[in-house]
């Protein structure tokens, strides 16, 4: 014969000691995912910064490419532009330093500048105009977005016939399968 437990039960309420470290445990499980999500926030968004030295219209005024612009981001030389050029780089989070080292006319001085600034969160690839940045325009005139555009092949390729030329010329008589 089996032995019942005859004891008491207890009852599972609010106040009870397993029902309270549940909640607290879930609580804490919670601020820990929101602690996670601000840190990304803050320091995960990437960004494709592209460089332009590019002739730019501001103010009725003609801002002119630099001869050369060397880019050093972290050290490291990440672009070389010459005039109508672009290069770029990515990185991580909301602020964004670098090094221009600028020449403005061939065999003139170089001379470095260290520019900082914040990158928008709405965008994914930020085109800096140099030239307008270093003259000290409006964000809006030196910060876009990059935009890629298709180049339309269509008018320049019409429909051509590609024929295998390695094929050799069957002569009427001639057949592969001779039996």
């Amino acid at each position: 014969m089996k032995k019942e437990n005859t004891a008491p039960k207890a009852a599972n309420t609010a106040t009870g000691n397993g029902s309270s470290r549940k909640w607290i445990f879930r609580i804490g499980a919670l601020l820990i995912v929101a602690v996670v999500c601000v840190i990304m926030f803050i320091i995960g968004r990437g960004h494709t910064v592209y460089f332009d030295n590019t002739k730019i219209e501001y103010n009725g005024k003609t801002l002119n490419p630099y001869y050369k612009v060397d880019v050093v981001v972290k050290g490291e030389k990440v672009a070389k532009l010459r005039e109508k050029e672009r290069g770029m780089t990515s990185t991580m989070g909301q602020s964004f330093e670098m090094d221009l080292v600028i020449t403005e006319e061939k065999d003139g001085p170089a001379k470095t500048v260290h520019v900082g600034m914040a990158l928008p969160y709405s965008i994914d690839g930020i085109v800096v105009n140099l030239p307008a940045l270093m003259a000290g325009a409006p964000e809006d005139v030196y910060l876009s977005e990059f935009v890629s555009q298709a180049v339309d092949t269509s008018a320049d390729d019409e429909d051509v016939v590609i024929t295998d030329e390695f094929e050799l010329p069957m002569e009427e008589g001639d057949s592969s399968e001779e039996g």
